[in-house]
C-alpha cells in the first residue's frame, strides 16, 4: 500500500492532462470572443453594402 501511495504522488500525467485541457479552454473562449466581434463588423459591413446598392 505505501508503494502505491508513492507512485500515485510521484505521477504526473493527469495534472498535465488538465493543464492542456485548461489551455484549450482558454484557448477556446479567445476564439469565440475574436469571432463574435469579427462576425458584428462583417455583419455591419455587410448592411452598408446592402444599403448602398440601388
Amino acid at each position: 500500500m505505501p508503494q502505491f501511495v508513492s507512485r500515485f504522488l510521484r505521477d504526473e500525467s493527469g495534472a498535465t492532462a488538465i493543464e492542456y485541457g485548461l489551455i484549450a479552454s482558454l484557448i477556446a473562449v479567445a476564439l469565440i470572443t475574436v469571432m463574435k466581434s469579427l462576425s458584428t463588423k462583417v455583419s455591419t459591413t455587410f448592411a452598408n453594402i446592402g444599403s448602398a446598392m440601388p
